[in-house]
């Protein structure tokens, strides 16, 4: 059974373009890159036609994930959402205890994360180590860097 991915319902429509994309658009391309690389004649020493059909594979994995991905997406209101504690679309106000530096994360889906727009995935250690805490909590979190203390300030959506 595949795991059921949470997703906003702009995660959802992102994700449903990058299928199509994928599919009407780079999948005729790559076929078109293999029907020329065979033309070329001898298949058993042409480069050319390797590399498109290893990309073709690529491609397809991509589009099966994507799939899939979709057939498990469930999406989430916004006004739902619980703000007592720390769950997927919070955003979470947390101050680093040793630097005094707050920081400000949106809690997302992994398929919806992007670190510059400071949305990050549920599956990361930070993400991991707030779910389920409250405002006031101090949260210890083991990261690459070491082990960093923060408080949770505040919890919105």
């Amino acid at each position: 059974m595949s795991e059921i991915v949470y997703l906003t319902a702009e995660g959802l429509q992102k994700l449903k373009e990058e299928l199509d994309r994928l599919i009407n658009i780079e999948r005729p391309s790559i076929s078109k890159q293999i029907a020329e690389a065979r033309d070329k004649g001898d298949l058993s020493e042409n480069a050319e036609y390797d590399a498109a059909k290893e990309a073709q594979g690529l491609l397809e994995m991509k589009i099966s994930k994507l799939q899939q991905t979709l057939l498990n997406a469930r999406i989430i209101d916004p006004k739902q959402i619980d703000t007592n504690s720390v769950q997927i679309l919070n955003k979470v106000t947390l101050k680093n205890l040793k630097t005094g530096t707050t920081m400000e994360y949106t809690i997302v889906s992994e398929s919806e994360a992007n670190l510059k727009e400071k949305k990050i995935s549920v599956n990361t250690p930070i993400a991991k180590g707030l779910l389920g805490k409250k405002v006031g909590d101090v949260v210890e979190i083991q990261v690459p860097n070491g082990v960093v203390t923060f408080e949770i300030i505040n919890i919105s959506i």
